[in-house]
């Protein structure tokens, strides 16, 4: 009798355990759906701003291009991936865009950009001529993160026209390469000259400032627009340190004109596929240059600022002549150094 009273009690708590032991089993089974379901999503994410999430074998050189934004590019992914190091870190610059002022530098450093295997700074970090003293870790520190095989760069004119400078820069790398954005130098003058009169508007006149001594016609070669067009003698210094083929010069007339060209020939220099071609220029006649199609980071076309294309004042013709007389021998050693002719007249 004592047996069938406790039965209805045994099987109570024999339900109680299948509960208990149910109700385990459907969290375990939850969290390991959980779990697979958070790794399968990883694995098949592969919306625009979120690369597939495989094995090291899947990020090839394509997927990794891919994630620095570049327009079109098309990898070669022949080689085997394994073994690379895709770590990004922060390294002295492979590459240096030294100058000119108001050569087209900006415009140069804006078209770099588009290309996946050119990490660019974007500000001008002035150690070379100002900051040195700070010391490389402190260089190293404003640099871009860039992948190993990238191209670390970044540009400051003043460099090119610096004394100091090229040995420096042949202190941290004897094997960088230079870039110099050289233009016509009365043009780029009269285009220095109209910067700093947007800033000190009460500064005197082209004309006046060109010369030491209007009467006699002498031309005040260290007024800094001028200085900096003598490009042979700001070369001499650099070929004192470096072979002239780790210096390429940039046609600053043709990078207006035809920037694909000159683009493709700095992609040469620098030892790299040429990814940036006509396909990503438009010339925009309001400001009489070119500007990009599809700029790094975005999908809307792109002019450089409004300080670009400042509209230049009128020069008395006879101070032009003056200083085409005055630049032609400059011009004429440069050519033959640089081992171009630029067409200056």
């Amino acid at each position: 009798m004592a047996t069938f009273t406790n039965a209805p009690l045994d099987l109570r708590r024999l339900l109680q355990k299948l509960v208990i032991m149910f109700s385990f089993s459907i969290i375990c089974v939850s969290i390991l759906y959980f779990l697979l379901g958070c790794c399968e999503s990883d694995l098949v994410d592969t919306s625009q701003n979120s690369p597939p999430r495989l094995s090291l074998e899947w990020y090839n050189k394509t997927v990794l291009r891919e994630i620095l934004s570049a327009p079109d590019y098309v990898a070669d992914d022949s080689g085997n991936s394994s073994g690379k190091d895709w770590t990004a870190t922060r390294r002295l610059p492979d590459a240096l865009i030294i100058g000119v002022k108001k050569g087209g530098t900006r415009a140069l450093l804006e078209f770099l950009r588009l290309h996946p295997d050119i990490r660019a700074l974007g500000s001008e970090p002035h150690f070379f001529d100002r900051h040195y003293m700070r010391g490389l870790g402190w260089y190293r520190s404003m640099m871009p993160k860039a992948l190993n095989g990238q191209i670390v760069m970044e540009k400051t004119p003043r460099y090119f026209v610096t004394p100091e400078t090229p040995g420096r820069i042949h202190t941290m790398s004897r094997d960088i390469k230079l870039i110099v954005v050289v233009r016509d130098p009365i043009t780029r003058a009269i285009s220095d000259y109209t910067q700093i009169i947007s800033k000190t508007p009460d500064i005197p006149s082209f004309e006046s400032l060109t010369f030491k001594n209007r009467s006699t016609g002498q031309i005040d070669s260290l007024w800094s627009p001028l200085y900096i067009g003598l490009y042979a003698r700001h070369l001499e210094r650099w070929l004192a340190y470096f072979p002239l083929s780790q210096i390429h010069f940039v046609h600053g007339e043709r990078l207006i004109s035809d920037p694909a060209g000159e683009l493709g020939r700095v992609q040469d220099f620098l030892g790299l596929q040429r990814i940036i071609t006509d396909k990503h220029f438009y010339f925009n006649k309001t400001k009489g240059f070119p500007c990009l199609k599809k700029p790094e980071g975005s999908s809307k076309p792109h002019c450089l600022g409004k300080t670009k294309g400042r509209t230049h004042p009128k020069i008395n013709p006879e101070v032009i002549q003056k200083l085409r007389e005055f630049y032609q021998p400059h011009n004429l050693k440069f050519y033959q150094m640089a081992g171009m002719d630029f067409g200056w007249q």
